[in-house]
């Protein structure tokens, strides 16, 4: 089978490419949910909450957010277009702009983190290996693999490289990273420790929600290529979880056991445990390039929405070297905000789409996603007061200073109960109402 994919722009992918099928998958998934970055995330969870809240925390959040993100999946997979112009259907041709300019911002901002992540664990090997870092030279030569990986295409990157190389390499190393979290920890001591506070159940249950839900304004720019929607829901939803959870799990107790408290010291605890933990490290650290390459790769297709004339090729390109810049210049910083902020953002958008999509019949036309409206200003006021209830309910409240003192302003429930749910099911219940109004009737074609 010709496993070689044409830069495929925004216009519904035909039968010939759609060639993933559910072990394609679920293996690009489970990949992409092995990541240094979401390893780090348990230096997020823990010593703030017990080890009992955290893993309890991940597996809630991780079952929720990867129900969100099968389910994005699979209507990208039955409408056979990329995300943002997947939400043409619910928000309007022009509607979809918004999200458009926020995908766009997140997928560098997390390709550009995993650069930093993936120059800092390539740094530490080098560093114990030959006695030099070289962390610069790390991200430009990391950087240019993830673009050629981009180039490559959802099929031909799986096909040519996941599948035939990479799957095998990290689930080796992610049972021998599995064994020697757990071999010198005392987990008795470990499960019976107190947390140190700064954080809730609730809270942790939103970081990991967060974490996971970053992925669907991207999963329906692969899916796109799914054989069917089955293959797309299992595939995106079951992969993701496998990796994810597993990834956070030995996050939690490694920061837990190694007393590491800044989430780049993980990387070096591992590169300086022996020759074996190097070498399981440096597979995971070459992994890690295809969250790099998800990340460019939707960027650009993203950004096709707005610009469907730009070559694909050329956006890939130059999404590379911003990101690749962006980590030269920046330091992780400020990581757990971010990803809540995204949450804030993409939690009630897919409540959204969920809700547009049910009332269509579970099915998008050709008409209601390319001949739409430009605005369907409803259902942005639904996406709107959810990503409010987000914010004025979640403990801190996030954001620049201004915002804060805003929403402090507001006099802020406490209720303990998590942001992500109620801001999910108020914009769901608000756009299943809102979505049969006659502004969903397909438009004449526009040039916009």
């Amino acid at each position: 089978m010709d496993d070689r994919t044409p830069a495929w722009g925004i216009e519904p992918v035909p039968e010939r490419l759609r060639t993933l099928g559910l072990t394609d998958l679920t293996v690009l998934w489970g990949n992409l949910g092995v990541s240094l970055l979401v390893l780090v995330i348990g230096a997020l969870l823990v010593p703030a909450l017990t080890l009992r809240d955290a893993l309890l925390a991940i597996l809630v959040g991780s079952l929720i957010g990867n129900a969100m993100v099968g389910a994005a999946g699979l209507i990208g997979a039955d409408a056979r277009v990329p995300s943002m112009v997947l939400l043409r259907g619910p928000l309007g041709r022009r509607g979809s702009y918004i999200p458009t300019a926020l995908n766009a911002l997140q997928c560098l901002g997390w390709a550009t983190f995993e650069l930093i992540i993936i120059a800092a664990a390539a740094g530490a090997l080098s560093d114990e290996v030959f006695g030099f870092e070289a962390k610069p030279a790390w991200t430009i030569v990391f950087g240019i693999l993830a673009a050629v990986s981009a180039l490559l295409g959802p099929v031909g990157f799986v096909r040519r490289i996941l599948r035939r190389f990479a799957v095998w390499a990290v689930l080796a190393s992610l049972v021998y990273l599995t064994w020697w979290a757990l071999s010198e920890a005392d987990l008795g001591a470990l499960w019976d420790a107190p947390a140190e506070g700064g954080s809730t159940f609730w809270l942790g249950v939103d970081l990991v929600i967060a974490i996971t839900v970053s992925w669907v304004p991207l999963v329906s720019d692969y899916t796109r290529f799914a054989r069917d929607r089955a293959a797309a829901f299992w595939g995106a939803g079951l992969g993701y979880f496998i990796g994810g959870t597993w990834m956070l799990g030995i996050g939690v107790v490694l920061v837990l056991d190694r007393n590491l408290s800044d989430p780049v010291e993980i990387p070096r605890a591992v590169a300086t445990a022996g020759l074996a933990s190097a070498l399981a490290l440096f597979a995971v650290t070459a992994d890690e390039t295809d969250e790099a390459f998800a990340n460019i790769y939707s960027t650009a297709v993203s950004l096709q929405n707005a610009m469907p004339a730009v070559a694909q090729r050329l956006l890939i390109l130059a999404v590379s070297v911003i990101a690749t810049l962006g980590a030269l210049l920046i330091e992780l910083r400020n990581y757990e905000s971010f990803l809540l902020l995204l949450g804030s953002f993409f939690v009630p958008l897919f409540g959204v789409l969920l809700a547009d999509w049910l009332v269509s019949g579970a099915r998008y036309t050709r008409d209601q996603i390319f001949n739409a409206p430009a605005w369907r200003p409803e259902l942005l006021v639904a996406w709107l007061i959810g990503f409010l209830l987000y914010h004025w309910l979640h403990e801190p409240p996030l954001g620049p200073s201004w915002w804060v003192d805003i929403v402090e302003e507001t006099g802020q429930p406490n209720a303990g109960i998590g942001a992500s749910l109620p801001s999910f099911a108020v914009s769901f219940v608000l756009a299943l109402g809102l979505s049969s109004l006659g502004s969903r009737l397909p438009q004449p074609a526009s040039k916009w």
